[in-house]
């Protein structure tokens, strides 16, 4: 058996296993809140730790779509990959303030587009 997939099978982002709140998941990736550090991650569904620049871009964007329609915080990606080195992740750091800080929920109010403070007639 070759090294490689041995660590793939070992590897817990392949398992995908859902311990946190999972806000995204296509063919592409999934995105959920970082089990360590309660931030969301985007993590690329093919075990290898260097995406090519077009999937790269697509997963930067798919996070920033998720933080934009769930969080209020202004974001930076974070791609240092601390913990699982071998399989491309990142995460939406809080550009102000500490990072490791969870990002700031939208309130479900602020979620609907209903204007609530328009009168109906």
């Amino acid at each position: 058996m070759d090294p490689g997939h041995t660590e793939a099978a070992e590897c817990e982002l392949c398992e995908a296993a859902a311990f946190t709140e999972r806000f995204h998941d296509d063919d592409l990736c999934w995105i959920a809140e970082c089990e360590s550090c309660s931030v969301p991650m985007v993590v690329w569904k093919v075990h290898d730790p260097d995406p090519p620049d077009a999937v790269r871009r697509t997963l930067h964007a798919r996070l920033g779509e998720v933080v934009a329609s769930r969080f209020v915080d202004e974001i930076w990606i974070d791609e240092q990959m601390r913990t699982i080195p071998h399989h491309y992740h990142a995460h939406a750091r809080r550009r102000h303030g500490f990072p490791n800080q969870p990002l700031e929920r939208r309130s479900r109010q602020a979620d609907t587009s209903v204007d609530s403070t328009q009168e109906t007639p």
